[in-house]
């Protein structure tokens, strides 16, 4: 198995590509702490963990809170002694939206929980990681972050700062032996699909198909797709890879 006897934390666990990528974990022989804020759906993640055979453990936390943050990764560590990976998969999704139309608190919430989320949980797991002298983390941005329009700016820039923070602590960790990646996922169907649809769509499911015949794939990815890609960084066969980038989108017309 290629994460035997890891312990993951995973934001955004509770559902969508967050649980995709604890269940996947769980599969290759990594137990995970399930970050999140709807309490009920991570706890139904963790059974799903325990029922392929790993330990799970779920935290209500938000992301965006410093002091919740560092008293989460305590939660984890306590429970489990070490944490070798840490996936900042917590997001926030909005209605498409042009420029003017955005307010400065709908602005302040998206980048609090897309990119200052993952300056804070990258904070505080570090110091446990150079300790022991290894670590993986993935964080999780978006084909957003490298294509541009006038739809939902903030989404994009909190998107593009991720990516951005992720390469800097990349760099600063990298003398660790802690490994810092970026999954970009394109199109991915979850419940936030809903959310970045046009209010004017009535049948998601031909919206999707629709779009997915701009993509050189010809389909919509699933959240298996990002769990194999969360996978290579997490594991040991990206073991001289940091500071780098993988677009999970199906050709990534946008780019």
């Amino acid at each position: 198995m290629l994460l035997a006897n890891r312990t993951a934390i995973i934001t955004g666990g509770a559902s969508g590509m967050g649980r995709g990528i604890a269940l996947r974990f769980a599969e290759e022989g990594c137990s995970s702490v399930v970050v999140d804020i709807q309490d009920k759906e991570a706890k139904k993640t963790v059974e799903m963990v325990s029922r392929k055979g790993r330990e799970g453990l779920a935290v209500h936390c938000d992301v965006s809170n410093s002091k919740e943050v560092k008293e989460m990764v305590a939660q984890a560590i306590k429970k489990f002694g070490k944490i070798d990976i840490m996936v900042n998969c917590a997001g926030l999704g909005t209605k498409p939206r042009l420029f003017l139309d955005i307010t400065e608190e709908e602005y302040d919430k998206v980048v609090a929980i897309n990119m200052k989320s993952i300056f804070l949980c990258c904070q505080a797991i570090a110091p446990h990681m150079i300790a022991n002298k290894y670590g993986k983390i993935i964080n999780i941005s978006s084909i957003a972050a490298i294509s541009y329009g006038a739809i939902s700016m903030h989404y994009s820039a909190a998107k593009a700062g991720a990516f951005a923070l992720s390469t800097n602590v990349a760099l600063d960790l990298a003398k660790h032996n802690i490994c810092v990646n970026t999954l970009l996922p394109g199109m991915i169907r979850t419940a936030m699909t809903r959310v970045f649809a046009p209010d004017s769509v009535k049948d998601l499911d031909a919206f999707m198909s629709k779009m997915a015949e701009g993509i050189p794939l010809k389909r919509e990815g699933t959240v298996d797709d990002i769990a194999s890609a969360a996978l290579f960084f997490a594991s040991d066969l990206s073991s001289y890879i940091t500071a780098d980038r993988l677009c999970v989108g199906g050709g990534n017309p946008w780019r």
